[in-house]
Parts: C-alpha cells; sequence; structure tokens
C-alpha cells in the first residue's frame, strides 16, 4: 500500500506535492514498518534468489547473485554447476592477455569478485589467472571510470597482487587506479560517465573502491556531500530520471564499505533512511523492483543489488567485515 501512496506523490508534481499536508506522518510510518520488516525481507528475498536455482555466468543470475548469497552466509545453490559455467566461459572467452572482453575489464573484475565470495583460486580458472586482466592502465581506462573502480574493487576484495606484464604499455598500480578516479572527480564533487552532473550510482560505486584509499581522498568526503545533496526527501535516490532501487542500493554499500552509520542525520530525510527507501521498493514474492510505477515488475537486477544491499547492511550490524571485503573468506 505504500509503494502505492508513494507513486501516487510522485506523480503529483512539485505544486500539488507542497499541498500534501500530512506527508511527514507517512514517511515517520513507513520508517517504523521497514524496521519491524528489514529481517523477514532480507530472508524472504535471499529465499527467493535461491529458489531461481543454480545461477551461470554473467551480469544477471550470475555473479552478483553468488556475491549476495556467499556475502550474506548462504550456501549458493548448484554452486558446483555455477563453477563449471566459469569455467567454459573463460575457456571460450579469455584472450591471449587474460581478458574476457576486449573492452570491459569489468568482465574480469566481476568473476573475480564472485570467485573470491566464494572461496574460488582466481589465478587458476581452467588453467588461467583472472588477475592477468587487470595490468594494463590502458584497457582498464577503456570504460572510463568504471574500469578502476571494479579493478580496485576486485583486488581489495582478496588483497590480491597486481601481476607484471612486461608488454603493457603502462604498467597498472592501485595507486594509478585511485589517481585516475580522483583526477575524474567533478569540479563540486561526485563522479559521472558522461555530462557535467554527478550520478548517484557512479558517486556510490566510486566511493565504495575509495573506501580503503580514504586517508588519502579528501574527495571521499566530496563525493559523501553530494550524495547527501541528491537525496530525496523520501529517503531515495533518483536516476536517469527516475527514482529506483538500484541508486539506493549502491548508496547503501557505499556508506557500509565506509563504515557510516545508515541512520547518520546527513542521509535521514523525514526520519526515512536509505535502508527504508530501499524496503520500499520489495515485493511480497521477494523480488525487488526497479520503480514504484508499477510498469516493470519484478526486476532481476533490482533484487540482486538489493539483495546485497541488505547483506551489507547485515554484516555492518554484526561486526563483520564489509561486503567487498572478503579476507573473512580466505582466512
Amino acid at each position: 500500500v505504500t509503494a502505492q501512496v508513494f507513486s501516487a506523490y510522485d506523480a503529483l508534481g512539485q505544486k500539488l506535492q507542497e499541498r500534501v499536508g500530512n506527508y511527514d506522518v507517512l514517511l515517520a510510518a513507513e520508517a517504523r514498518l521497514a524496521e519491524l520488516n528489514a529481517q523477514d525481507i532480507y530472508k524472504t528475498t535471499g529465499d527467493f534468489i535461491v529458489s531461481k536455482g543454480a545461477p551461470v555466468t554473467g551480469s544477471i543470475g550470475g555473479e552478483w547473485a553468488v556475491l549476495g548469497l556467499a556475502r550474506s552466509g548462504r550456501d549458493v545453490p548448484g554452486a558446483d554447476a555455477y563453477y563449471a559455467s566459469v569455467v567454459e566461459y573463460v575457456q571460450k572467452a579469455m584472450d591471449e592477455n587474460g581478458r574476457l572482453n576486449r573492452s570491459r575489464s569489468t568482465e574480469n573484475s566481476r568473476l573475480i569478485l564472485a570467485l573470491t565470495a566464494i572461496g574460488k583460486d582466481v589465478t587458476h580458472v581452467a588453467g588461467r589467472s583472472l588477475l592477468d586482466g587487470l595490468d594494463s592502465m590502458a584497457f582498464i581506462t577503456k570504460q572510463s571510470v568504471n574500469g578502476p573502480v571494479w579493478a580496485l574493487l576486485a583486488l581489495d576484495s582478496g588483497k590480491y597482487e597486481i601481476p607484471e606484464n612486461p608488454d603493457a604499455a603502462v604498467q597498472a598500480t592501485r595507486q594509478m587506479y585511485v589517481d585516475e578516479l580522483l583526477t575524474r572527480e567533478l569540479p563540486d564533487g561526485g563522479w559521472t560517465l558522461t555530462g557535467g552532473e554527478p550520478d548517484v550510482d557512479i558517486t556510490a560505486m566510486t566511493l565504495q573502491a575509495l573506501a580503503k584509499y580514504r586517508d588519502q581522498a579528501a574527495a571521499v568526503e566530496r563525493g559523501l556531500a553530494v550524495l547527501s545533496s541528491l537525496q530525496e526527501q523520501d529517503g531515495g535516490y533518483t536516476s536517469w530520471g527516475s527514482s529506483n532501487s538500484e541508486s539506493v542500493a549502491q548508496v547503501i554499500v557505499a556508506l557500509t564499505e565506509l563504515g557510516v552509520p545508515l541512520d547518520d542525520a546527513r542521509f535521514v530525510k523525514n526520519g526515512v533512511t536509505v535502508e527504508d527507501a530501499l524496503l520500499r521498493f520489495a515485493q511480497e514474492s521477494g523480488a525487488f523492483v526497479h520503480v514504484l510505477d508499477g510498469s516493470g515488475g519484478d526486476d532481476g537486477m533490482a533484487t540482486e543489488q538489493a539483495f546485497y544491499a541488505l547483506a551489507a547492511i547485515h554484516r555492518a550490524e554484526t561486526g563483520k567485515t564489509t561486503l567487498y571485503d572478503m579476507t573473512d573468506v580466505m582466512q
């Protein structure tokens, strides 16, 4: 019911919204309801993802589902079958330089994160090392901000060393990745793929990658200020013109990676936290939707991102390492 009310409110337009007198009451009630339901939703969403069966390598129904399940402490259904699909993919796709895609280094990074989460050796997959695809700055920066963001997250997830590549035009280092991200910061803070305005998702993901380098990056505090300023009065976030669950999920992961409490005053609007805002998109089935206007139905990407964001919250609340710090798996 609350999802329908918020959808109707969003459709009113600013002038009519200003005439709604009890909106703050609705927000407070929603926050309390979310607090009561959070653990139930976390379990139901995990059950929903498990019900889909064994993941198969890929962006949706693959690595992100594996990451969320593993970091939540659940068993990955059909884990052996999933790993077999990874081996087959590496055998078919990896080139002589260790790259799974000639334009997207994130293919390597995504697999490194998933395999690390389930305790697999990323240096020996079908006789190849997934780390080999992350050794060239020229290759990593083909994807603008995304390349170094996900390369850092992948490497730092298991404290992996970057392989030396004598044939690379410029040998990549962690510091180079960090410097590349700092160079791409917008003048007033935050990050984007295109244009001059900060994007919520890209800013949040960049902060996730820079979390371990916070001591040398004042840009992190500026990025947090940007995310605070971009938060809607209902606690949510808008990207590409739509208030959506994935943007909220990425902000949650950024805050947990940085150790910022979700009830930090900068990220609470009208008594509503980012966690409250995320749970607004939950469905009875356990799935999440992308937007609340009823046009899309259950969304695989939204569900997987919401679930690993909930796993990040649970890990923070129980004193565990962060979502992307998988050194606990490797002990």
